[in-house]
């Protein structure tokens, strides 16, 4: 299996502005040159374990929620990436979402 580098580097960079940080800080912050933040974020490098572990260090996430998109078995990564969403709703918008879902996963179901 290959592992597609592009994920990887949308994911570092989704979740390095989701910290308001720039290339140079995360770069600070996992001891690895702001050029090859850069590199990584574009796919224009492949990263090795040691590189993937200190970046996901310094964001303070998990090398799944990094390398999610390559993995077979990844559900416990999209159950909190929902649970994240729906962390700050009110009782009326999870109504309304909760409603959105099971209207979705109908027809999802009904197309197989």
């Amino acid at each position: 299996m290959e592992l597609d580098y592009k994920i990887i580097g949308d994911r570092i960079r989704e979740c390095r502005k989701n910290k308001n940080w720039t290339q140079a800080m995360l770069a600070e912050k996992s001891g690895i040159e702001p050029s090859n933040i850069s590199h990584i974020e574009r796919a224009a490098t492949k990263l090795s374990l040691a590189t993937l572990v200190s970046i996901a260090n310094a964001l303070e996430v998990t090398s799944d929620e990094l390398i999610y998109g390559n993995l077979k078995v990844s559900s416990h990564i999209s159950i909190k990436a929902i649970d994240s969403l729906l962390s700050d709703c009110t009782a009326d918008e999870l109504e309304a979402l909760s409603l959105v879902i099971q209207t979705t996963k109908s027809i999802l179901r009904a197309k197989r």
